[in-house]
């Protein structure tokens, strides 16, 4: 699927122009936690549009901030994004920059366009003014040039503790861009770096860094959401005046906000650290890893991610959309087996005793190539105890009821003659009669049963047990409440079914079991139990008239 938006706009005109030879794109994440799928819209944008287009795309860890970032993010980063297909050219961390980025400031020091500043993180903040009010010059502002040098050169060489001083640009404290009055270069701050170890005790700010790291790996078109528009004059006069010899063009989009979702890494990791999270990968988030557990295909995401485009504005989308996407790519590629989840027994009393034979199935409809297998079939069976009811209610009950007769899946027409029940009057077992003339593929039309149902026999079933999600926050609570208050209690379920034989699912492959769902093979699967997450229903209460978009 072509997808046409401004941004291809901007690339085939610069290529046009011979501007660029092939556009260079990136993804940049800071590795502070895991990514999310409102991550997946730059992620799969920055590839795609860098590969249609005969160019590179590159990974870089924004590793500039030792106190929140761990190696584990980045290997759980690189992860996610080569599980989403999208294989990045080249690998760089912008701590490997650390000795030029550092060289690119003393040349702002040496040109009387950065000093350094004693004000406190506090006292900054208070004289940067308002949108109304200009704000005020540090009294350090026009300390000479050497003295910077040699303050500068301290701060890298330990001489003063966290916090005493920064680097601050000299720009403009009347700016009407609030990004643009004299913002903080370098700041002190001793922690021991995943990358560099301790080899540093300054580190640059993010503003000051991505532009100087773009116009190192000569990007051609720096994506970014659009709580970056303002710092756009910032990122091109770091550029300019750092005087970096490839200059890169910052172009915003809109971020993918999903609606009543947890995203911020603050709350999954308190959520977590409570017991109220299963991990990360807890398959009711929409962390990345999470819908790789919880059996969600990466060919769904970049279906998602296309369908939306790359809108200028931003607005919120309602998760229904992207469970559609996921239902509407498994409903073509999936593989269709029967597993039932609230078994009923069901005896076919004139059925052999010891007798099992094998029905040809196929496991998709409508292709072929997927193939078939051999469903077994015996005197005992399970269906869903919902396929059955003592006394059919009106005649839209299509199912089995007392006195009436439903087609088995690939097999026969049953009939319910009994059934019993256990002292508290709970249904057992359902005593049945079978037709053999009735066998699916035999031409039998003679007369239409009650509906069809699906089915699993007894003495080759394969015990599951089986995770039912439902979104973990309340929709009727308010987003500003605690988050604790917010979490649905009853947003996991488990129940335990039975598969039907000759089905060895792994984690890769999502399955349709028959008018259940789509479900997944999750990792606490062991060689005594599988266990399986449901990854979307069947049918979806998806209504796109009230999506926002």
């Amino acid at each position: 699927m072509e997808n046409r938006h401004f941004i291809r706009t901007i690339i085939e005109a610069d290529l046009e122009s011979k501007k660029h030879d092939v556009p260079v794109t990136r993804f940049p994440p800071e590795p502070n936690g895991f990514l999310h799928l409102g991550h997946a819209r730059a992620i799969v944008m920055n590839y795609v549009l860098a590969k249609d287009y005969g160019g590179r795309f590159h990974l870089r860890f924004d590793d500039t901030n030792p106190i929140t970032e761990d190696a584990i993010f980045v290997e759980g980063m690189k992860e996610d994004i080569a599980w989403l297909g999208c294989h990045w050219d080249e690998l760089f961390f912008a701590s490997n920059y650390f000795e030029e980025m550092y060289a690119r400031a003393m040349r702002l020091v040496e040109k009387g366009m950065a000093y350094v500043c004693d004000l406190s993180p506090e006292e900054i903040k208070s004289t940067r003014g308002d949108l109304k009010n200009p704000g005020q010059n540090s009294p350090y502002r026009n300390r000479s040039i050497e003295e910077n040098k040699r303050l500068f050169e301290g701060m890298r060489n330990g001489e003063y503790p966290d916090g005493a001083r920064v680097l601050r640009a000299k720009i403009d404290m009347a700016s009407p861009n609030m990004n643009m009055r004299d913002p903080i270069i370098y700041r002190i701050q001793r922690g021991h770096h995943h990358n560099t170890g301790d080899a540093w005790c300054i580190y640059p700010m993010y503003d000051f860094a991505h532009p100087l790291e773009d116009a190192i790996e000569g990007i051609t078109h720096s994506l970014c959401s659009l709580e970056f528009e303002d710092h756009r004059p910032l990122y091109d006069w770091f550029v300019e005046h750092c005087e970096m010899e490839k200059v890169p063009r910052q172009i915003e989009f809109g971020k993918l906000l999903l609606g009543n979702q947890i995203t911020g890494k603050r709350h999954i990791r308190k959520l977590v650290e409570a017991g109220l999270a299963d991990g990360w990968d807890d398959p009711r988030l929409i962390t990345l890893s999470g819908l790789r557990r919880r059996g969600v295909p990466p060919q769904a995401i970049h279906q998602f991610i296309k369908a939306l485009g790359l809108p200028k504005s931003q607005g919120e989308t309602d998760i229904g959309m992207f469970h559609e996407a996921v239902r509407d790519y498994l409903g073509t590629h999936a593989r269709r087996v029967h597993a039932v989840i609230d078994p009923i027994k069901v005896v076919i009393t004139n059925y052999p005793e010891g007798k099992t034979e094998m029905l040809d199935a196929p496991f998709h409809r409508d292709d072929e190539s997927l193939g078939s297998r051999p469903v077994p079939f015996g005197r005992e069976l399970y269906i869903e105890r919902d396929d059955f009811i003592e006394q059919k209610p009106n005649k839209k009950w299509k199912r089995l009821a007392l006195g009436e007769e439903v087609r088995l899946m690939h097999a026969y027409f049953i009939k319910a003659n009994e059934v019993i029940k256990d002292k508290s009057g709970r249904i057992q077992e359902i005593h049945c009669t079978y037709d053999a003339a009735t066998q699916s593929g035999s031409g039998f039309n003679e007369r239409k049963p009650n509906g069809t149902i699906h089915f699993v026999e007894a003495s080759t079933a394969q015990p599951i047990e089986v995770r039912l999600f439902g979104e973990f926050l309340k929709p009727e609570v308010p987003a500003d409440a605690p988050i604790e208050a917010r979490i649905d209690p009853d947003s996991k379920r488990i129940v335990h079914g039975y598969l039907e034989a000759n089905v060895a699912p792994s984690e890769a492959e999502a399955f349709q079991f028959t008018r259940l769902g789509y479900f997944a093979l999750d990792r606490d699967t062991t060689d005594e139990r599988m266990v399986f997450n449901r990854v979307v229903e069947l049918k979806s209460s998806f209504n796109p008239k009230h999506a926002k978009k």
